[in-house]
């Protein structure tokens, strides 16, 4: 038996990471929203692999790109614009080390802004034709800043897991973060809950992204991410996530 053995978080930089920068954070939940945007914000941006987010938490594997291998979870880079993605199942107990690494390193890098994309499950969303995209912020200066741009604010409710992690440490922190949620399927990939996730980053940061391409592939994408999905959602069972179906109490 080994005892006091530590797991730890390391993030490794291979490429040029600037100050006053925006991370974006795509991480596999509820749909596969944050995923699925970010490697269409990689692709449609032409991302350059800038780092690595390593952890003996998370599973022992790569992913491979035209026959090389690549971290699980990755940093790219276009301008000043920085990416976290993974394209793995982030394990229930490497949630809190990886949620405080990024907000720690965001802080090392004196990050302008952190904005999660991800879902949040509506129980009729087959019938919508358009998700909604929601908005939490860390900070009232913050939040105000989206109410100008007319992004809808979660007045009520509960976030769980990595982005919930985010946001609580980069309030603790001082840094301004930003977490956008699209309305989309609990347990199945949602290119088109995506989709209107980026719609809404183009208006934040006065960004340009078509998402043609992604609707145009979405019967593809929901396809080849199924095993990734049913993953994710063994990790978000792990969570609780279905807590965030739950109405939270009023507060005085």
């Amino acid at each position: 038996m080994v005892l006091g053995l530590s797991h730890s978080v390391s993030i490794f930089e291979r490429g040029l990471v600037p100050e006053d920068a925006i991370i974006i954070a795509g991480l596999p939940d509820v749909g596969l929203v944050g995923v699925i945007a970010g490697l269409h914000l990689a692709s449609s941006l032409q991302m350059e692999d800038v780092g690595s987010i390593e952890s003996d938490l998370f599973p022992p594997l790569v992913s491979l790109h035209n026959g090389l291998p690549k971290a699980a979870v990755r940093i790219l880079r276009s301008g000043n614009l920085i990416l976290i993605l993974s394209e793995t199942a982030i394990p229930a107990n490497a949630v809190y080390k990886l949620s405080q690494a990024i907000v720690q390193w965001a802080m090392k890098k004196k990050a302008k802004l952190i904005i999660s994309l991800g879902g949040i499950a509506v129980e009729d969303r087959i019938s919508l034709k358009n998700p909604r995209v929601f908005a939490t912020a860390s900070d009232e200066k913050t939040l105000q800043g989206l109410k100008e741009k007319s992004i809808q604010v979660l007045d009520r409710g509960y976030i769980v897991g990595p982005y919930a992690l985010i946001l609580k440490y980069a309030a603790m922190e001082g840094l301004p973060a930003i977490t956008l949620l699209a309305e989309s399927f609990f347990n199945y990939p949602d290119p088109e809950a995506a989709a209107t996730a980026i719609l809404e980053l183009n208006k934040i940061l006065g960004l340009n992204i078509d998402v043609k391409e992604l609707l145009a592939r979405g019967e593809e994408i929901r396809l080849a991410s199924r095993d990734f999905m049913n993953r994710t959602q063994m990790e978000m069972e792990r969570m609780r996530k279905s807590q965030e179906y739950d109405v939270p109490p009023i507060h005085v």
